[in-house]
């Protein structure tokens, strides 16, 4: 069995049905066919971030953008730390 996908306006409009038309999340996971667990998910997901909330797969909010920049450029520099270590303990071999 394959997994259901669901747009980005389908999951809005199914939060507007519980947030501002007053259907509870059962009735409306209900009506909809999704698991209440899965309601009340987006429910959650659309009040802690509006604006960035079921933007889709692979698409990262701008904080997980930002970590994620800063974990590449913490792996380059750790890179060139060690580069730099290697080339230290070579040269001081040297010097003996």
């Amino acid at each position: 069995m394959e997994r259901r996908k669901f747009s980005r306006e389908f999951k809005l409009e199914a939060v507007k049905l519980v947030r501002d038309r007053g259907v509870s999340v059962a009735q409306a996971a209900r009506d909809l066919d999704v698991h209440s667990n899965v309601l009340r998910k987006w429910v959650r997901e659309a009040v802690f971030d509006p604006g960035s909330a079921f933007l889709g797969h692979g698409i990262m909010k701008p904080e997980q953008q930002e970590i994620e920049r800063l974990r590449r450029e913490l792996a380059r520099m750790k890179a060139e730390r060690d580069i730099l270590k290697k080339a230290a303990a070579y040269f001081a071999r040297d010097s003996i």
